[in-house]
């Protein structure tokens, strides 16, 4: 069911274990989406088609219906997604809650548990600067998944170990 459909009081929510999960993970990865569906109450959103409302929804499902768990699955990479993850902390938040959650993002066809300190950290993008800045090798790891950074290296002129503007880049 789509988060945006249900009812907050629906009686299934009640002491429920919650799937939280992007609206396309069942159609491109369906054995991911049903070992995950599995005993859980699945609600499906997606923030690009049905707007940003899943963290007011989800404060509400949370404070009303008190469910035992949430876990979230989406797609890595995905800026909408994202959202997801981020609304689901910030729910939590709003409600005052100690709910037990679990992020999970698809990252080549594998499910990896992320904390929801990752996710708060996404939203600051300061702190992502630091870490780049301490760890520059992870921009490595981003090449590899990132279609979107490939190009932007492609873009720029060569820069081998300079620090520019805060951040610092290695470029063959």
């Amino acid at each position: 069911m789509k988060l945006v459909e249900i009812w907050v009081k629906a009686p299934l929510l009640k002491d429920a274990s919650l799937l939280l999960a992007g609206e396309c993970v069942q159609a491109i990865y369906p054995e991911l989406f049903k070992k995950f569906s599995k005993g859980r109450v699945v609600l499906t959103n997606c923030p690009e088609a049905e707007g940003s409302v899943s963290m007011g929804k989800l404060a509400s499902i949370v404070t009303c219906s008190a469910p035992k768990e949430i876990t979230v699955l989406t797609v890595e990479g995905s800026p909408h997604c994202y959202t997801l993850h981020a609304a689901v902390n910030e729910a939590l938040f709003v409600a005052n809650s100690d709910l037990k959650c679990r992020h999970f993002v698809i990252v080549d066809g594998r499910p990896l548990e992320v904390s929801p300190e990752s996710v708060r950290l996404g939203r600051y993008l300061h702190l992502s600067q630091k870490c780049i800045d301490e760890n520059p090798k992870i921009l490595d790891e981003l090449a590899k998944f990132s279609l979107e950074h490939r190009k932007s290296l492609k873009k720029r002129p060569a820069i081998s170990g300079k620090k520019i503007k805060g951040w610092q880049r290695d470029i063959p």
